[in-house]
C-alpha cells in the first residue's frame, strides 16, 4: 500500500502504567520499577545500586552469590576490603594510591558500600526514584542519582549527580559501573557468545583505537573491523579504555539474542581522565608471577574470579568549587539482537542493513533490526533530488521481538532513495534504522 506526504501515523495500543513497589530482593530491602517491558530492582543500602534488570525473560546484570543477601558497612574492620555485590553503581575517577586526587578504591568505603537514602520522585506516567548517598570525607565526593522509566517503553534513564561536599575546590570524573552476568545458562559454565561493541574514534589517541590497561596486549578477545571495536568475553581478566565518541555501548548475550545498548553524551574537546570516555573490563583468570618469578594462574576458579563484565561510562574530569554539582544523563535501551550488529541509531539497533531492489511493481525490502520503542515502521521513498514522494506503513514493531524486514511494497518509479524509520505507539518519528539506494531488480 502507498500512502501520499504525510507521515503522522497514530496507532492506538495503550500500555499500562509502570509501577513502583517496596520488595525483597535476593535477601535485601529493594524498591522494584516495572513497566511492560522491564524490571528494575534498586538495593538503597548498597552504595545505591540498582542491582538487577530483566526484560523479555533475560536478566542483565551480576549479583554476586557469595555476597547475596549480605550487607557490610563501611567500618575501620572492613578498610581496604572489597565486597563486590554486584550490580550497577557510580565510582570516582581517577583511581590510584599515590596521592589525594585519586580515589583508593574499589574498598569498602562510604562511596561504594555507604547507605543511600532511597525516596519516590513520580508515580504518574514516569516513576522515578531519587537515591542521595552519604559525603564521603575521602574525596571530597557526595553522589546523587535518579532511576526512571516510562509506561511506553523499556527505556531506563539515569541522572547521575557528583557534589563538591567540602570548603575547597576538588577535580573528579564520575563513572558509571554496570556489571553484566557473564555465566552460561546452566549457571555452572561462562558465556562463550558474550560481546560487546563500540565505535572506534577515527582520531584515537590509542594505538589502533584502544589501550589494554590491565592483562595482555594480545588478549584474541578484542578486534577491530569497519569502525567497530568488539570485545568477544573469555575468562581471561584484562581492562581495555577506549576514546569512544559516537557515545554508546552495546552488550549483547548472542546466545539469547538479548541485548542492553548504553548511551551517554560525549563532550568533545573534555579532558576525559586517561583520554578514556569507555572502559570495558573482563574479568578472570589472570597470570603473574610467583615468589620465585615463575608464571602461573591467578584466580582461575569461578568462586575467585566469578563470570561478569564491567561496562563503564566515564564523565569529563570536571572541576567543582565547594558546593558545586555536576550531572551525567545517560539511557539503557534493550532490545534483541545478536552479536552482528552493525551499528546503533537513535530508534534502535542494525545487524543486516536495509537493502531496497526494483521488482514488479514496487520494491523489494530487506534488513534485521532491534528497536528500542514499541510502535511501527514506516519506509520513506524519496526522488533523485532527495524529495520524498511517498510514505509506506510497514509491520508492527516490540522492543521484546527481533525486527525482520522482508516486504514487497509499490512505489513510484520515480524514487531512488529509500528510509526506514520508527513511529512510536504515540506517532512520534524515533528516527530512522537504515536508508539505502534502490537497485535494479537482479
Amino acid at each position: 500500500m502507498v500512502v501520499g506526504r504525510c507521515c503522522c501515523f497514530t496507532f492506538a495500543a495503550t500500555h499500562h502504567p509502570c509501577q513502583l513497589r517496596a520488595t525483597n530482593f535476593e535477601g535485601w530491602k529493594a524498591e522494584e520499577l516495572s513497566n511492560e517491558w522491564v524490571r528494575l530492582a534498586i538495593v538503597p543500602q548498597l552504595g545505591g545500586r540498582l542491582m538487577q534488570v530483566t526484560f523479555a525473560g533475560q536478566s542483565y546484570l551480576f549479583v554476586n552469590p557469595q555476597y547475596r543477601g549480605q550487607y557490610f558497612p563501611p567500618s575501620a574492620e572492613n578498610g581496604g576490603k572489597w565486597f563486590n555485590y554486584g550490580g550497577d553503581k557510580l565510582w570516582p575517577l581517577p583511581e590510584g594510591r599515590g596521592d589525594e586526587q585519586h580515589w583508593a578504591g574499589p574498598a569498602s568505603d562510604l562511596l561504594d558500600d555507604g547507605e543511600y537514602q532511597l525516596r519516590v520522585i513520580s508515580r504518574d506516567n514516569i516513576c522515578a526514584v531519587r537515591l542521595d548517598g552519604p559525603a564521603d570525607p575521602v574525596t571530597g565526593l557526595q553522589y546523587s542519582r535518579e532511576i526512571s522509566i516510562g509506561d511506553d517503553s523499556p527505556q531506563i534513564s539515569f541522572h547521575a549527580i557528583m557534589k563538591n561536599a567540602t570548603n575547597h575546590p576538588i577535580r573528579w570524573s564520575v563513572q558509571s559501573v554496570t556489571q553484566y552476568d557473564t555465566a552460561d545458562s546452566s549457571g555452572d559454565g561462562f558465556n562463550r557468545d558474550f560481546w560487546a561493541f563500540t565505535t572506534v574514534n577515527p582520531q584515537s589517541a590509542y594505538f589502533n583505537g584502544y589501550q589494554v590497561r590491565s592483562g595482555m596486549a594480545d588478549d584474541p578477545s578484542f578486534a577491530v573491523a569497519d569502525g567497530l571495536f568488539a570485545l568477544h568475553w573469555q575468562y581471561l581478566e584484562n581492562e581495555v579504555w577506549l576514546d569512544s565518541t559516537a557515545g554508546w555501548i552495546a552488550v549483547i548475550d548472542n546466545s539469547t539474542r538479548h541485548a542492553m545498548i548504553e548511551r551517554f553524551e560525549y563532550s568533545a574537546g573534555a579532558d576525559y581522565p586517561g583520554k578514556a570516555s569507555v572502559i570495558l573490563y573482563k574479568n578472570g583468570a589472570a597470570l603473574e608471577l610467583d615468589d620465585k618469578s615463575v608464571p602461573r594462574l591467578r584466580s582461575s576458579t569461578r568462586e575467585e574470579a566469578p563470570y561478569y563484565m564491567e561496562a563503564e561510562i566515564n564523565s569529563p574530569m570536571i572541576p567543582l568549587k565547594p558546593g558545586e554539582s555536576y550531572a551525567m544523563d545517560t539511557q539503557w535501551f534493550p532490545t534483541r539482537a545478536g552479536s552482528e550488529l552493525k551499528s546503533v541509531t537513535y530508534a534502535g539497533v542494525v545487524e543486516r542493513p536495509l537493502a531496497a531492489r526494483w521488482a514488479t511493481k514496487g520494491v523489494n525490502l530487506s534488513g534485521s533490526f532491534g528497536v528500542f520503542y514499541p510502535g511501527r515502521l514506516i519506509a520513506k521513498f524519496y526522488d533523485a533530488h532527495g524529495v520524498q514522494l511517498q510514505v509506506a506503513p510497514l509491520e508492527p514493531v516490540d522492543p521484546a521481538r527481533p525486527v525482520e524486514i522482508n516486504e514487497h511494497v509499490e512505489a513510484t518509479q520515480l524514487a531512488g532513495r529509500v528510509s526506514i524509520h520508527l513511529i512510536d505507539d504515540a506517532g512520534k518519528d524515533r528516527g530512522f534504522l537504515g536508508e539505502s539506494r534502490i537497485l535494479n531488480a537482479n
